[in-house]
């Protein structure tokens, strides 16, 4: 017998993802503010573009470093961070979405919920949630990601069928 608590699957954001995206925006933002610094446009308006956009990229990188360092962990009854802020709950949602067309990060999948819950978060790299939709990946590893995926979907047709009956 299992418990809605009881974990059935885990996405853990891979580590050369984490070091190639965090990499990246690292990079962008560098080379951003080394351009602003070395070689600054006459226009002050650029300038400032450069600066704003270079901090913003090492923030984000930041950022990305911080929150991609988090499991996620499906349940019977939701989808939550390992330290246990919930993403959704399985019976709110609608539908799941892997499909190629599908507005969702990299290696990752959609989810559409019935009613939206909360207000809007961004993990960057990991997770983002708005309205009533719900998309992970991004870091994660494509395996892990659609394992979920379709662990999500089964758990929608067994509540489906079991309110069948």
């Amino acid at each position: 017998m299992t418990t809605s608590d009881e974990v059935l699957e885990r996405i853990k954001p891979n580590g050369a993802r984490r070091v190639m995206a965090t990499g990246a925006l690292g990079c962008l933002g560098s080379l951003l503010l080394w351009i602003a610094a070395t070689q600054p446009p006459v226009d002050v308006g650029w300038l400032i573009f450069l600066v704003v956009m270079g901090a913003g990229s090492l923030w984000l990188a930041w950022k990305m470093w911080e929150v991609s360092a988090t499991t996620l962990e499906l349940t019977r009854s939701e989808l939550r961070e390992a330290g246990g802020r919930v993403l959704f709950e399985i019976k709110n949602v609608d539908s799941v979405d892997r499909g190629f067309f599908a507005f969702k990060p990299a290696s990752g999948f959609l989810v559409r919920l019935k009613e939206p819950t909360g207000a809007r978060v961004y993990a960057p790299g990991l997770w983002w949630r708005r309205g009533r939709r719900v998309a992970v990946g991004g870091v994660t590893a494509g395996r892990e990601a659609k394992s979920v995926a379709d662990l999500i979907t089964v758990l929608l047709v067994q509540s489906r069928d079991g309110a069948k009956t």
